[in-house]
């Protein structure tokens, strides 16, 4: 089987499976685990994803308001590379190739590849997309076994904390630092399953931007979440003016931790 991933987090999966003989395509995005370098790029971006958070904002306003694609396909590499399997998403207008543009390429491919969309708002959702993702690669036997081990590790975590019956304390997490967006969909949910109350954002929920954001940035017109999640991470915190470790703690925060790597599994 011969697999396009339109989606970095799908391509941790089929990796996390591992399908990653399957793999042919990946995005400009994809960068985990680190065989995928010498997979083909499939995709392109007009964002300059090196940017500071803020100046990546006004990118996707500029852009999505000129009409522009803000992710393109490289419609001869996919031709090329005879896909029997495309994998992508319907989550995000503005975190990665739109679905409708993926379905009407691949409807112009011959033999047609099968589409599967993933798009889950729960962890829940997540663990199904995995499973779906081993059912379409034929890895369903090493899906099953993730998900147990996944599933077990969270009972486990469950289990500690209602046996020390430890305080719950209030989490903030942002997932992108100019403007200010609080991180939804599942991951008030893992603040939650992990012993902590998340203070922004509600378990299924679109990522939000922050009330004081400025009106008229790209936040104002959006309700899918940052504009690159993945830019975020590499971005980092400390370059937005509005968002800093002295602010965070004046807001009553106790701790502050700032991932600087890999710092989603899924997005």
């Amino acid at each position: 089987m011969r697999v396009i991933s339109l989606l970095p987090s799908a391509t941790e999966i089929v990796a996390a499976l591992g399908g990653m003989e399957h793999l042919v395509g990946v995005t400009h995005a994809c960068d985990y685990p680190n065989v995928v370098d010498s997979r083909v790029r499939v995709t392109r971006t007009a964002i300059d994803d090196r940017a500071a958070p803020g100046v990546i904002d006004a990118q996707v306003r500029e852009i999505t308001e000129s009409g522009a694609p803000l992710y393109t396909l490289h419609e001869d590499r996919i031709r090329a590379l005879h896909p029997d399997l495309i994998l992508t998403q319907a989550l995000c207008e503005v975190c990665a190739v739109m679905e409708g543009d993926v379905r009407a390429l691949a409807a112009q491919l011959s033999p047609v590849p099968r589409v599967i969309t993933l798009s889950a708002t729960s962890l829940d959702g997540v663990l199904d997309d995995i499973r779906t993702v081993g059912t379409a690669i034929d890895l369903s036997d090493e899906a099953d076994e993730f998900l147990a081990g996944a599933r077990a590790r969270m009972e486990s975590v469950h289990i500690a904390l209602k046996t020390a019956k430890a305080p719950r304390p209030r989490v903030a997490v942002i997932e992108w630092g100019d403007p200010i967006y609080a991180a939804g969909h599942w991951v008030p949910e893992m603040v939650r399953r992990a012993g902590g109350i998340d203070v922004l954002a509600k378990p299924g929920e679109h990522s939000g931007a922050d009330p004081g954001a400025p009106a008229g940035t790209a936040a104002e017109a959006r309700d899918h979440g940052g504009p690159n999640a993945r830019s975020a991470r590499r971005s980092r915190c400390d370059h937005s003016p509005s968002w800093s470790p002295a602010s965070a703690c004046s807001s009553g925060a106790r701790r502050l931790y700032r991932r600087t790597k890999r710092a989603w599994v899924y997005c």
